[in-house]
């Protein structure tokens, strides 16, 4: 039975979504695939509100006839009209339309862009291809930590590479290296289609400045045999952004998929039919580049050239934000009990580590910050649950600028958090993920959080009055008087957890009032 309305009732406001400009929503006309995405706002870390793909193969015949193949122009017609009702009903306010290798390259791309424009009513930006590496680089320096290494784009008609060094976007090349290209190229031969790949990229000199950094692999199938991998090693955390695999591992592994029928590699359901005859051509790229740049590892990456339009679209203030520490705080504000509470754990967790000796680099305070911020997001859940419920949201959240050891440590803190320094439930591969600093330093931040959280109730203007110092005798908790009645066994006990951790001794006092 649908609840009492009449039209002149508001509608009720979303309490799940941020305010801000959008939404904002790119479509992409890729050689392979057409793919509508729409943020929920224009912002340094954006939320995809939509997401949408249909695999239309434009480029498919473009290298053979010169011309987009009919049926799949057709195709991607019907999906722009879609994709136009599907904006109305979202009510985007801003709509980016791209276009990429095939668009540019057929001789009848013109045409076909023409229908686009009038379907949808916007212009479409025909990408050049160094305008194609750029969007690209631009989406690893927007969503990879002081990003360092050299970005591979292979779309379906071509493949991009650009050094990125920080926020710097050095050379860049196109080759006409793209899945379906080389596929029609080959005339679906993988040894003819090997020679061609070899030849081809001869030419990326750049690839030598690659040696011993690491090579962002960006694209859709090249995430899938990432995907792949992942199932190959049961590796306990499925999120592809920022998964790192060695060189020479991941060298291996695109020889055997090169060389195994793609309905019998290991996790091939998890792999769109339509994508899985480009498989070993993606592998085919992916290793040769491997060895030719001689890097010490893939990082695969899950945005790509739409991130990288958006993130042009910002100004420079907002560019400059740290992506992982502003989409932590938008978690605030959306599922804290109080956002304000969230910023005031920065600062006494910080406090904490000092008294208790624990060092930090940079990477750290910034994983500590963010973890401070997602501390109370769960607390709307089962209190059996808030543990393990708030370990997945974190670790499965739609982060960039993290890596996937970074992740495990904000999952981790925020586990311990709330089931304490119990690990029973934890898969101990997500331990092992972090690794044995990141865990000592989750486990001290949870604990610190726990004592603030039994302090303050998650409310703002507490902790600032609530002093921790270590003494003599160890670490010693100081009340202010009017809160002295927070006292009492489950206090200590807490502050003992905590102290321990330092091996100290530890005591909880009232502040001595000389007036």
């Amino acid at each position: 039975m649908m609840a009492d309305s009449t039209p002149d009732t508001p509608p009720t406001i979303a309490q799940g979504r941020l305010p801000g400009f959008g939404p904002v929503a790119v479509i992409d006309i890729g050689s392979n695939s057409v793919r509508l995405v729409v943020y929920e706002r224009l912002t340094r870390s954006p939320s995809v509100f939509f997401n949408e793909k249909v695999l239309c193969g434009l480029g498919r015949s473009v290298a053979e006839t010169g011309f987009l193949d009919e049926e799949s122009v057709n195709l991607a017609l019907a999906a722009m009209r879609r994709f136009r009702i599907l904006c109305e009903q979202i009510g985007v306010k801003q709509l980016e339309i791209i276009a990429t290798a095939a668009a540019r390259e057929a001789e009848n791309g013109a045409e076909f862009l023409e229908q686009v424009r009038t379907q949808l009513g916007s212009e479409v930006e025909v990408l050049t291809g160094r305008q194609e590496a750029h969007r690209s680089a631009l989406a690893i320096i927007s969503g990879f930590h002081n990003a360092d290494g050299i970005m591979g784009d292979m779309g379906g008609g071509s493949l991009e590479f650009v050094d990125v060094k920080g926020t710097n976007i050095g050379s860049g090349i196109t080759l006409p290296l793209g899945g379906l290209r080389l596929q029609t190229d080959a005339h679906d031969d993988v040894a003819v289609a090997a020679k061609l790949t070899k030849q081809r990229l001869s030419e990326a000199s750049l690839l030598a400045q690659g040696v011993g950094r690491i090579f962002y692999a960006v694209g859709g199938t090249w995430r899938a045999i990432g995907r792949l991998y992942m199932h190959h090693i049961d590796y306990p955390l499925l999120v592809m952004h920022d998964f790192r695999v060695s060189a020479a591992d991941m060298i291996a592994f695109c020889e055997d998929v090169i060389k195994t029928d793609s309905q019998d590699l290991d996790g091939i359901g998890f792999v769109s039919r339509a994508r899985r005859p480009l498989l070993p051509y993606g592998a085919m790229l992916l290793a040769q580049t491997l060895k030719l740049t001689q890097a010490k590892e893939v990082a695969f990456s899950a945005i790509g050239v739409r991130e990288g339009h958006l993130y042009q679209m910002l100004d420079a203030a907002e560019q400059s934000r740290d992506p992982l520490i502003s989409a932590s705080r938008e978690l605030a504000v959306l599922r804290a009990r109080s956002p304000e509470h969230a910023e005031e754990l920065c600062a006494w967790s910080e406090t904490v580590f000092e008294v208790l000796g624990l060092d930090e680099t940079a990477d750290e305070t910034r994983l500590r910050i963010a973890a401070c911020l997602l501390a109370d997001i769960g607390w709307r859940a089962h209190p059996d649950y808030r543990g393990e419920q708030s370990l997945n949201i974190v670790a499965h959240a739609a982060f960039v600028g993290i890596d996937h050891p970074g992740r495990a440590y904000l999952a981790l803190s925020n586990f311990y958090r709330h089931s304490g320094s119990s690990s029973n439930e934890l898969s101990p591969k997500l331990k092992e993920m972090a690794g044995e600093r990141h865990d000592l330093r989750a486990r001290a931040l949870a604990l610190s959080i726990r004592v603030a959280m039994l302090v303050s109730a998650g409310m703002p203007g507490v902790m600032d009055r609530v002093k921790l110092t270590k003494e003599e005798d160890g670490l010693l908790l100081t009340l202010p008087t009017d809160l002295q009645d927070l006292m009492g066994p489950r206090l200590s006990n807490r502050v003992r957890q905590l102290a321990k951790l330092g091996s100290l001794d530890y005591a909880v006092e009232v502040e001595v009032d000389f007036d």
